[in-house]
């Protein structure tokens, strides 16, 4: 599919007559046939059923009532329920299962007119690094990264216009990097998660992809999120630059993308200084953690009495505390996330946004991993929008993604922020250029 083919471009002509819905359909489907073999970012993809949503689209008489994203496609990440396809979570106990309903997200997505093109590849229950089967399109030798896999490849290599993803971790955030499209990860509780497999109450959040910022703007739209200031120049914006807790998991070549991207964005006119978090941040990887096992020991105590040997080990020793985390553990982890949040609610009430790196560095070599999610856990907890930015080419010839963040429920202002944003920052970055710039960012440290 052409890179021009964005949500928001198939809304506008199709509300124009300049294009049907079956017009998109056959442009996507032709995308899909030359790519998906080699990619295999789908994980169940019907291109009757889609093709007769495309159909009803355009056998409406009221172009008007088509709604705001009438014939998009729509990639959904296989652990999101779909009522006409499979929703398998990539494990054997639900392969073909049929939940005969949508989930919240999708149904909103259906009854603004989108096509619900496919369900996408995800890394088993969303719940862990272990490799998926798709392909980085960039690469085929590296990993898209994961969880939301198949649905950052997939916009990536143009088989869908919006990918429908999650984030626990680092799902959403740290593939839109590996893949070069952009994505964006909404509060917490913005969106609704009903018909999502949980795993953790206190972090899953849904999430996006697209190739275009624009329409990320009309999917807010859409899931009619809060207003909130949108700025509409760089010049005067008081923008923080963020380097998270683990740091020093940065590739030297992120580390060179973070720091030209503040001096691109103070030599625009913004007002850049470096953040430093308080204290108690110190253990908030480490809180993020303990959450993530106290809850998927809830999570997953129901496969663990169904399946039992065949549970996967890793979801085996989450439900039997094999680490030996005490309530006393937890009820600390929840305090210091508590803590945190009133601190970075704090923090960024003094700026327009931060940025930081939406990854450690390019996607890895292999399919074994998702890659490392380091960057994403705090985020995550934090509650907070975070919407990555393409731009930044690594020594590899790979994208790296920086993130933009603001306060939590305000994600209208950090997709206006990211767009301005992205038009100031970016370049290619070479190995002896970051090792250089890695050196000196580590002795000013």
């Amino acid at each position: 599919m052409p890179d021009r083919l964005t949500a928001t471009a198939i809304a506008r002509d199709l509300a124009a007559g300049r294009r049907s819905a079956e017009d998109v359909f056959d442009a996507t489907l032709d995308v899909i046939q030359r790519r998906e073999p080699a990619l295999r970012a789908f994980a169940f993809f019907d291109p009757e059923l889609a093709r007769a949503q495309a159909w009803a689209i355009d056998a409406s008489a009221d172009r008007g009532t088509r709604g705001a994203l009438a014939g998009v496609p729509v990639t959904v990440k296989d652990v999101i329920a779909t009522k006409d396809m499979p929703t398998g979570h990539n494990t054997a106990r639900y392969a073909g299962a049929m939940t005969g309903v949508d989930a919240a997200c999708v149904d909103t997505l259906r009854q603004s007119g989108a096509v619900i093109l496919s369900k996408s590849v995800t890394t088993e229950f969303a719940a862990t690094q272990r490799g998926a089967m798709t392909r980085n399109p960039h690469d085929a030798a590296r990993t898209p990264g994961g969880s939301s896999s198949g649905s950052a490849a997939a916009v990536a290599a143009g088989m869908a216009t919006i990918g429908l993803g999650t984030q626990t971790g680092g799902s959403t955030i740290r593939p839109a990097s590996f893949n070069g499209v952009w994505g964006w990860k909404p509060s917490w509780g913005a969106i609704s998660r009903e018909g999502l497999k949980l795993y953790s109450l206190t972090c899953d959040t849904i999430g996006f992809y697209a190739r275009d910022p624009a329409d990320f703007t009309l999917l807010a739209d859409v899931f009619d999120l809060d207003p909130a200031p949108e700025p509409a120049q760089v010049r005067g914006l008081r923008i923080g630059v963020v380097r998270p807790p683990l740091w020093g998991q940065v590739a030297p070549a992120m580390r060179t993308a973070l720091a030209r991207s503040a001096e691109q964005l103070r030599a625009a006119g913004a007002e850049v200084s470096d953040v430093t978090l308080p204290e108690i941040f110190d253990g908030i990887d480490a809180a993020h953690a303990a959450i993530l096992l106290r809850e998927g020991r809830a999570a997953f105590l129901n496969e663990d009495r169904a399946q039992g040997a065949a549970l996967h080990p890793e979801f085996r020793a989450m439900v039997a505390n094999t680490a030996g985390q005490t309530p006393q553990e937890a009820r600390a982890a929840y305090r210091c996330a508590d803590a945190c949040r009133a601190a970075m609610d704090e923090l960024l009430a003094g700026y327009d946004a931060v940025i930081a790196p939406s990854a450690c560095g390019e996607a890895p070599v292999g399919l074994d991993s998702t890659g490392d999610p380091s960057m994403n856990g705090l985020w995550t907890l934090m509650s907070v929008p975070v919407v990555s930015i393409p731009g930044f080419t690594g020594p590899a010839g790979m994208p790296m993604g920086i993130s933009v963040i603001t306060r939590r429920f305000t994600d209208r202002t950090a997709l206006a922020a990211a767009r301005l944003i992205a038009g100031e920052i970016g370049g290619a970055i070479a190995a002896e250029e970051s090792a250089e710039d890695s050196a000196e960012a580590s002795s000013a440290a």
